[in-house]
């Protein structure tokens, strides 16, 4: 007679397999896992490919229900998205069991078009418009304003930009972007707006409302280079600055200057409206002169009022004739406040105030012998020289407008040489480097001033090797 004996390769808190009898550690199935991967196939069930929506206009991904959000290439974030695009039934697990099983899911990705992408493209939809308009001839402003629009990227939410003849209108998909974009306007352009909306649609059940804002947004009507007349009030505030003043550049503030003292003033938008002046003369009134004889003032201090004396600039008695009067002895006397960089010989730009209709009421009010009969703009260079040796471009917003005319292109010219002259309105600005144009010196034959390399950016363009993928160039 035999007596079984319990078998000793079984260590102790241990259980046989009840399929194949191997030793294991006990769990809720009583089954190993070479057995239990027999028997049951966790991923079955599970699509072993999914599509995932893209849209490649605004570069977001579909999140079901509704959502379209944005996930950069291996982040947390699409990774989530793609994890919750798998449904895994895991009913075949017997008794709770955990199980591990490795397995490959693709994921292919779809274009589709957003919704509001969809309403973009038919270029009728818009939750708010900024209506910007300045009445003025002449668009320095707007050229300066677009330049700080591309620099801190306020059009990147816009659908789209058209352009008119007295300003620019920006289209929103809603009006938390276009609120955004006007207090961007009102902290660099002296400005004031009106708000208002239209109701588009209403549901009553659920006491729901949509509409349509509009912001109209006026900046002031003053332009770089405009001659104003101040009222005696708005002058006398200023530290009894003289009326007659030059608009030196328009910033977050409209910068004076008296040619006659060398005072300097800033005027904000508040201002501006509680004491509004305009320009006296037309751009187009603007004519060249030839300076006969110039003498710098060095005692300003004792003509000047109270307010502050520039630095930058110094007070010349010039007198000048026009080059179209060459043929006569007519000369004008007058006091400027570019006697830095005046000498005999010199062409200037100027206004002839003397001979011209000045229909504005603070003029009319003051004493003749207190209006100038000649106001000195800036100096005048060779045009067609300093387009030449431009080697420097700027950024375009992306707008709907007609041709360019070529009072347009005269304009666009001036906030150029604007930008040459002007250090203080060039650091506002992305200035890039135009590889078309070879690098010069600094210098020039006529004393033109230029814009150094140093303060020029590269410009960085995404282009597509022979292979299709897209690189990076660098011009240089």
């Amino acid at each position: 007679m035999e007596y079984m004996t319990e078998s000793t390769d079984r260590s102790p808190g241990h259980i046989l397999c009840c399929e194949c009898g191997v030793p294991i550690s006990p769990n809720p199935a009583n089954i190993c896992v070479a057995c239990l991967r027999s028997k049951v196939d966790i991923s079955q069930g599970i699509p072993k490919q999914v599509s995932v929506s893209f849209c490649k206009q605004c570069e977001r991904y579909f999140q079901p229900p509704g959502t379209w959000i944005q996930c950069a290439l291996e982040s947390r974030e699409l990774l989530a998205l793609c994890l919750k695009k798998i449904k895994a039934p895991l009913s075949k697990v017997m008794n709770g069991a955990i199980l591990q099983q490795v397995f490959v899911v693709d994921y292919v990705v779809q274009s589709q078009m957003c919704g509001d992408c969809h309403r973009v493209e038919a270029k009728d939809f818009w939750k708010a418009v900024i209506q910007v308009r300045q009445k003025t001839l002449h668009k320095k402003t707007f050229y300066y304003l677009e330049q700080l629009i591309l620099k801190y990227g306020m059009h990147q939410n816009t659908l789209r930009i058209k352009e008119i003849h007295d300003g620019l209108d920006f289209y929103y998909s809603s009006k938390q972007h276009a609120q955004k974009m006007v207090e961007f306007l009102q902290c660099t352009v002296p400005c004031r707006y009106k708000a208002s909306q239209r109701l588009i649609s209403q549901d009553i059940h659920s006491n729901t409302y949509n509409y349509k804002s509009t912001f109209s947004v006026e900046i002031v009507p003053v332009c770089k280079d405009n001659v104003v007349c101040l009222s005696p009030k708005l002058a006398q505030s200023l530290g009894n600055m003289n009326q007659i003043c030059v608009c030196i550049r328009v910033t977050s503030a409209i910068h004076l200057i008296d040619p006659n003292t060398l005072q300097v003033a800033d005027i904000d938008g508040s201002t501006f409206w509680s004491h509004p002046f305009n320009s006296l003369c037309h751009p187009k009134q603007l004519e060249e002169f030839i300076v006969m004889e110039c003498s710098t003032v060095r005692d300003i201090k004792r003509a000047a009022g109270a307010g502050m004396i520039s630095k930058k600039h110094a007070l010349g008695e010039v007198w000048v004739q026009k080059t179209s009067e060459m043929n006569t002895d007519k000369q004008y006397f007058c006091r400027t406040h570019l006697g830095h960089l005046l000498n005999p010989g010199d062409l200037v730009l100027g206004f002839d105030l003397a001979n011209c209709n000045l229909n504005d009421e603070h003029v009319n009010k003051m004493n003749s012998d207190r209006v100038p009969d000649v106001v000195l703009i800036k100096k005048s260079y060779d045009r067609t020289k300093r387009q030449r040796r431009r080697n420097w471009k700027l950024k375009e917003l992306a707008r709907e407008r007609e041709n360019m005319d070529t009072d347009d292109e005269r304009q666009y010219q001036d906030f150029l040489e604007d930008l040459e002259e002007d250090e203080a309105i060039r650091k506002n600005v992305n200035i890039y480097r135009d590889s078309t144009i070879p690098v010069e010196s600094d210098t020039d034959d006529e004393g033109a001033p230029r814009i150094s390399l140093a303060e020029m950016l590269e410009d960085l363009h995404i282009s597509q090797d022979a292979t299709g993928e897209e690189g990076a160039s660098m011009m240089t």
